[in-house]
């Protein structure tokens, strides 16, 4: 059976993210980063690894995220369907794969002198999996995490498969199909 585990720090920074509080914007061009992914939750047989290039050529603005804001008040269908909407800001690719396009990303300043960095995108999905409406169709976004120290290196994670939810409260609640997020190690800014 596979787990589903709610990520709450997840959730506070993500909601931190999408919140009406000013994050930094991007100066210059576009910024590549590259990790070493390491998946060992349950949904992966074994322990698989590989790299990633995540590469993100503008910031979303203030107003891109008060239209997912508004589209997540609607349910979690509305809001992906409005993110898949949201032009390219960016893309993910591993080896052998094509590339994958970030549909929104942000970035903090942390109190070290470093940063974070959120990027939300819609989860590829096959398919075998549109026909067939498994339990992991209902978790359609693939968020990451990336914390930056000010020499550009750090750490991060990735949650492939992720439901979006907005309570009653006004709390934003994601939750990971698998187990535990995918870990990004050796994260460094090359460009």
């Amino acid at each position: 059976m596979r787990g589903r585990v709610m990520l709450a720090s997840w959730a506070a920074a993500f909601a931190f993210a999408l919140s009406g509080v000013a994050i930094q914007a991007q100066n210059g061009g576009p910024e590549h980063f590259t990790a070493f992914a390491v998946d060992i939750s349950n949904t992966a047989p074994g322990s698989n690894t590989t790299t990633v290039d995540i590469v993100i050529n503008r910031y979303s603005s203030d107003a891109d995220r008060d239209r997912l804001l508004a589209a997540l008040d609607k349910g979690q269908e509305a809001l992906l369907s409005e993110l898949q909407k949201m032009p390219a800001v960016g893309y993910i690719t591993t080896p052998g794969s094509l590339r994958y396009d970030i549909h929104f990303a942000r970035q903090r300043p942390s109190p070290e002198g470093g940063r974070n960095v959120y990027v939300m995108t819609d989860r590829r999905i096959g398919m075998w999996e549109a026909s067939n409406r498994p339990r992991s169709f209902d978790y359609p976004f693939t968020l990451l995490q990336l914390q930056i120290d000010k020499d550009g290196n750090g750490v991060g994670k990735a949650s492939i498969a992720t439901k979006i939810t907005k309570a009653v409260d006004g709390t934003i609640e994601l939750e990971n199909f698998s187990d535990q997020p995918v870990r990004l190690t050796q994260v460094k800014k090359v460009g």
